[in-house]
């Protein structure tokens, strides 16, 4: 199944499953979407694409953000109006792009700190990442900044379609210079199922920005596909781990170093 189809799978059979549960130790934010809640949120971001900024299949949107659920809305929102995501991480994580992107037609990034994109946009998304998705009054949006997500995201609809997300040969995905399909991401989920130790309804926690194949995989694809949940945290306090992992059921980790919840069963 392609990811956008593992998606709507999900808020078929179980849309209140806690699905993305989001933690930012600096802030001492949390938040927690349901399967529902963030399929809602993909299809305002897919209709204020198709809507608002008039994007069409093929296009190239550069996303990126730090390790915040509104990176996972981003990547699906693209594959379910049929753009292709090239993903890169937010400067809290390093920085940076993935690299090989080229021009793209559409970039998305953080507001706090923001800087203007080294490549050809033809839009530029600018996001506050603020809790549950409301504008930060402290956040200024500087002129190159073509679209405040914050304050235009809440008029539009939370319903999509339809959909161009379920043709497997769409080109959906470029990291590292690799283009990857939704046949090619489905076929990598169906692999990661049956090689990680991950039995169904699996709570993995995970520090990694949505940046790279392996951190989509397990922060998104692997949890739609196996009817499990994600626990991303921004900017971890490794003294509160141990209690989150109790609280949120989690039983494997990802992207913490290997000292770090060792009893865990690590995925990569």
């Amino acid at each position: 199944m392609t990811p956008d189809q593992l998606l709507e799978r999900a808020v078929g059979r179980d849309p209140a499953r806690p699905l993305l549960t989001y933690y930012d130790d600096a802030t001492d934010e949390r938040a927690e979407l349901s399967v529902v809640t963030f399929a809602n949120w993909v299809a305002k971001t897919a209709n204020l694409l198709v809507d608002g900024l008039g994007a069409r299949p093929g296009q190239r949107v550069a996303v990126h953000l730090p390790a915040h659920w509104q990176g996972a809305v981003w990547l699906a929102a693209c594959w379910a109006t049929g753009l292709v995501a090239v993903p890169g991480s937010g400067p809290d994580d390093g920085g940076g792009a993935d690299g090989g992107h080229g021009g793209v037609d559409i970039a998305v990034l953080p507001l706090d700190p923001v800087s203007r994109p080294g490549y050809h946009a033809d839009e530029v998304v600018g996001l506050g990442l603020g809790p549950m998705g409301l504008a930060r009054r402290d956040v200024e949006v500087p002129a190159f900044v073509t679209l405040d997500y914050d304050r235009e995201i809440h008029s539009y609809g939370d319903r999509f379609g339809p959909r161009a997300g379920g043709d497997p040969d769409r080109p959906a995905l470029q990291v590292g210079g690799i283009l990857h399909t939704a046949g090619d991401l489905a076929a990598a989920t169906a692999d990661r199922v049956t090689r990680w130790p991950l039995p169904p309804g699996s709570r993995l926690l995970t520090n990694l920005p949505f940046a790279g194949l392996t951190a989509i995989l397990t922060g998104l694809l692997v949890p739609l596909a196996t009817a499990g949940g994600t626990v991303l945290c921004r900017h971890p306090d490794h003294n509160r781990l141990a209690s989150r992992v109790a609280s949120e059921n989690v039983t494997a980790v990802t992207g913490l170093p290997p000292d770090v919840l060792p009893g865990l069963a690590r995925v990569t």
